[in-house]
């Protein structure tokens, strides 16, 4: 199966590790990045051409190009999610699988267009953070409190909030479900942080702090219910590649597009609670 990469620009760290994290995936024998494309070289960052030289790939000159000789599509551009609609038009219209990596849109409207566009176009689509997919986080949900929700959930990271908060609203909505109704900033600028409201007593935390490790707990109420605590989760790139791959070879995705649109959700009203500390902002339906 032959892979096409579409980036904004092509010189960036997913796109210069997926095709290794590809090849040394279980599914890595069938697949290949085969194909790229970037809008244009930013300074500093290698040409196209060159990137496709150095990776030995094969360069697009047209994202039609790379849709017509690759089965499936990853669309990049990982932290610049405002380029998303666009570098996305042409593959959710093509009927092949397309991967868009995180986050999908910078607001939930932007993301049920992409998911109404591949709906349209009868487009298998998917997309998420890695970190769902860690294995110490499947482990924690394969145990007997997974079929209980948590009554909270806290989060924390490292880097940038625009960026990588992402990572930690992802593992919260994979473990809280869809639902949540406000937001608010409760922390200083230098590690910003959201309390996040689920109505009916459920709430959830995060906080983003430069060169913190990504860490989970949740807490359970009731006879016989413990904690779950992860003060490390770094293990999840090798099963999000093969959760990706085998989302090409069976066009089904691994997340439900309900919890995708509560991410982007999530991803804006964040930011906007940013901007007004210790205010609730409400999670667009």
């Amino acid at each position: 199966m032959n892979i096409g990469f579409i980036d904004y620009y092509i010189d960036e760290w997913h796109a210069n590790n997926y095709p290794d994290f590809i090849r040394q995936s279980p599914l890595g024998a069938r697949m290949k990045v085969t194909h790229a494309w970037d809008q244009g070289p930013q300074p500093g960052k290698k040409p196209l051409d060159q990137w496709c030289r150095d990776m030995g790939v094969t360069q697009a000159r047209t994202v039609e190009e790379v849709i017509a000789k690759c089965d499936a599509i990853i669309v990049l551009a990982p932290d610049n999610v405002e380029t998303h609609e666009a570098l996305a038009d042409l593959p959710l219209r093509s009927g092949k699988p397309v991967y868009i990596d995180k986050p999908v849109a910078p607001s939930r409207a932007a993301a049920k267009r992409l998911f109404d566009k591949a709906a349209a176009h009868k487009t298998p689509m998917f997309s998420s953070s890695a970190l769902r997919f860690s294995s110490e986080l499947h482990a924690a949900l394969s145990s007997p409190l997974k079929n209980a929700p948590p009554d909270f959930i806290s989060t924390r990271g490292g880097g940038d909030f625009s960026i990588y908060a992402i990572h930690q609203y992802e593992m919260i909505v994979k473990v809280m479900g869809v639902g949540a109704q406000r937001v608010m900033m409760t922390s200083s600028q230098a590690a910003p942080g959201l309390a996040i409201d689920y109505g009916n007593g459920r709430f959830a935390s995060m906080n983003v702090a430069w060169g913190h490790p990504f860490q989970l707990s949740a807490a359970y109420k009731g006879t016989g219910k413990e904690a779950v605590v992860l003060n490390q989760i770094d293990d999840f790139f090798p099963q999000f590649i093969e959760a990706m791959l085998t989302f090409f070879e069976t066009r089904q995705s691994p997340v439900r597009a309900e919890e995708t649109l509560e991410v982007a959700g999530l991803i804006e009203a964040g930011e906007a609670a940013l901007k007004r500390p210790f205010e609730w902002v409400a999670v667009g339906r």
